[in-house]
């Protein structure tokens, strides 16, 4: 079962990472909105959850109300941190011209859990 993603569950599911803050002005290639599934595949997580997320100028942002931070680099290089409340998230991996995949692990209210993510451009 996939569900539609509400900012609470989003920190749930992952975990804390640093970011780096600046963004080269080549991955700008990638800005517009982007669809994201995350796909539990170890720990009492839900199943799977989708979100969007705005890129501009290499910075990821959270198209919703919850924290999310990251930076796109050469090469569509991703990595990405989300937070809320006490619960955080991170992930890595990389984005092509209209999708991307990458890897995800975190710890909130469900515990410790980890999966992989997919990305679509909106």
């Amino acid at each position: 079962m996939v569900r539609i993603i509400r900012p609470a569950a989003v920190a749930a599911v992952l975990a804390a990472t640093a970011v780096s803050h600046s963004a080269p002005a080549h991955a700008a290639g990638f800005d517009g909105p982007w669809t994201v599934l995350i796909i539990t595949e170890a720990g009492s997580c839900d199943q799977g959850y989708s979100f969007p997320v705005q890129i501009s100028g290499g910075r990821v942002t959270s198209a919703g109300s919850a924290n999310i931070t990251g930076t796109v680099g050469r090469g569509g290089a991703v990595t990405v941190r989300v937070s809320q409340g006490g619960s955080s998230a991170s992930g890595h991996g990389r984005l092509g011209d209209s999708s991307g995949l990458g890897r995800w692990s975190g710890k909130g209210s469900s515990g410790t859990c980890s999966g992989r993510w997919q990305a679509t451009r909106s």
